[in-house]
């Protein structure tokens, strides 16, 4: 029974590795839906190998680099294939698509996996790291790419009698030439990237107690992910992201205040 247990953990990674293969497949083929879908099963998967290996006390070295080498896969390739494939669509509607310059864009989709895996590295060697994070977690970075593209997916594309393209986001209630969304998220994806590897202090969603005072950010990110998903539908699930990245500059900047 003992010899069951224990891999119980690496099983569950091994499922998260799964989905974030699959993630991958249908993120460079266009199925962004199907891709976040997965991602956010990966990340399921994710938390509860952590939870098992806790509860079953299966803690293993292998276990450790198994979920490294998933987390690469589910939160890194994964979401740089959505992004990839998004970046090389909206190529198709610029009139300077054939110019190497435009296609150097499509370098930006490579950072979150690259960092990715740097983000990684670090945090397995980083003792600093034990009940909170420094740079920004791989699964939630993957969580606002996933959901970000997904969002932007449904624009369409209009042209005016100048033949210039105008995508109309009706989410936003605003419009956007493609060079500007091409540019926007290429600057985008290589500054949060760059997150993954800074030293910026954020939080765990951990809760050891249900007191407020101890886990004022997580209640607080809580109620407004439900706030801002209910409003804003997919879209609220980039937004939560972003504020769970403004809540903990501003937790350490309180820390890191004189008394």
């Amino acid at each position: 029974m003992k010899s069951i247990v224990r891999h119980i953990p690496n099983t569950l990674t091994c499922i998260s590795l799964a989905f974030g293969f699959y993630a991958a497949i249908l993120g460079i083929s266009g199925d962004y839906s199907g891709a976040m879908i997965a991602i956010f099963i990966a990340a399921i998967f994710d938390f509860s190998d952590g939870l098992a290996a806790r509860l079953l006390k299966a803690y293993s070295a292998m276990g450790k680099e198994l979920d490294s080498l998933a987390d690469i896969i589910s939160f890194g390739v994964a979401p740089g294939m959505m992004l990839f494939s998004f970046l090389d669509k909206l190529l198709y509607t610029l009139s300077w698509n054939d110019s190497w310059i435009c296609k150097l864009f499509l370098l930006a989709a490579f950072a979150i996996p690259v960092f990715s895996g740097l983000r990684l590295a670090k945090f397995n060697i980083d003792e600093r790291q034990k009940t909170s994070f420094i740079g920004f977690p791989v699964p939630a970075h993957a969580i606002l790419w996933s959901s970000l593209i997904v969002a932007l997916s449904p624009a369409v594309i209009i042209y005016g009698d100048d033949s210039y393209g105008i995508f109309q986001l009706s989410q936003f209630i605003t419009s956007i030439t493609p060079e500007a969304l091409l540019i926007g998220l290429s600057i985008a994806a290589v500054a949060t990237s760059l997150l993954l590897v800074s030293e910026i202090p954020m939080f765990s969603l951990k809760i050891s107690s249900f007191t407020w005072k101890e886990n004022k950010l997580q209640y607080i990110l809580i109620l407004s992910a439900i706030l801002l998903i209910t409003l804003f539908g997919i879209i609220g699930i980039s937004a939560t992201i972003l504020l769970y990245i403004l809540l903990s500059v501003i937790s350490y900047q309180d820390k890191s205040k004189p008394q």
